[in-house]
């Protein structure tokens, strides 16, 4: 393995191999227990734009190569041959559409049922109804920029919110996930509202509420939320049909094949759930 190619390795997820997990995700920020000494409250942080890592409570940084270097007192060679020898997944370059979209430049100014006729022909445009939109969703207004917008609204258990539009996609701090628990020991698990919403259209209410479930709303806080669902008896996963939701479907399985579902065989042909619904209302086959 060259330094170029140990570099390209994903540090969170090699974080996570080694059993360390965030406690928190900021946007592109994730804050963790230190790894390189005892702490009680998180002061290592790594941003994964960057993929990079500084720890506050010794006033260092650096790469992968650094951090493993100080972790596990060796060389860059010996690094190397370790990476090497752990089999570490390659995965693509991190983009900003993997990532938590966290804009501190939104600020939300009111929320309220939704009542805008250009949301309403929103939420037809991707298949959900508006007895189903109406429970989950808001019409929230914000401004951004110094201009005030309007958008759907779906409200994380931080207190923050998704926003959509037709031409908007983003959210509001905090940055977090959505739990849904209705006492169940199913577990039905969804990147995205839209997603969840589409997986309630093809139920009735009576059969939804024998499961519990999680909006993660970014693909990136599975791992903060594994231990949790490892708690159910039978987790149901729907992430999207990309690199993304490969490496988190192989993780899950990985970690406990007898409690984790793939369930992506439902949208074979589609990215996500949503897409696989909207083309089915359509009569289009979804495309390949």
């Amino acid at each position: 393995m060259t330094i170029q190619e140990a570099k390209a390795l994903d540090m969170v997820a090699y974080l996570s191999g080694r059993g360390y997990e965030p406690t928190q995700v900021k946007g592109v920020n994730y804050w963790y227990l230190s790894p390189l000494r005892k702490e009680k409250t998180p002061s290592f942080k790594v941003n994964r734009l960057r993929n990079q890592w500084y720890d506050f409570g010794i006033g260092k940084g650096g790469d992968l190569l650094d951090f493993i270097r100080l972790l596990d007192n060796c060389t860059i060679p010996e690094v190397l041959q370790k990476l090497e020898e752990c089999n570490v997944t390659f995965i693509r370059p991190v983009q900003l559409m993997d990532l938590p979209v966290d804009t501190p430049s939104i600020e939300i100014l009111s929320v309220h049922i939704i009542s805008s006729s250009a949301l309403i022909r929103y939420c037809r445009s991707r298949c959900i109804p508006w007895r189903v939109a109406d429970h989950y969703l808001q019409e929230v207004r914000y401004n951004n920029g110094g201009k005030i917008y309007y958008a759907l609204g779906f409200k994380n258990d931080a207190g923050g919110y998704e926003l959509r539009s037709s031409h908007f996609k983003g959210s509001s701090s905090p940055k977090s996930s959505t739990w849904i628990k209705n006492g169940a020991d199913i577990l039905a698990v969804f990147e995205g509202f839209f997603y969840f919403l589409s997986y309630l259209v093809l139920l009735d209410a009576e059969t939804a509420s024998l499961h519990d479930f999680l909006i993660l709303n970014s693909v990136s806080f599975f791992s903060v939320h594994l231990t949790e669902m490892q708690s159910y008896k039978r987790v149901h996963l729907y992430l999207d049909n990309d690199n993304a939701g490969n490496r988190y479907t192989a993780l899950a399985l990985e970690k406990s094949p007898e409690i984790f579902v793939d369930e992506r065989g439902f949208y074979k042909g589609g990215k996500d759930l949503n897409e696989w619904l909207v083309c089915k209302n359509s009569s289009l086959p979804p495309a390949a």
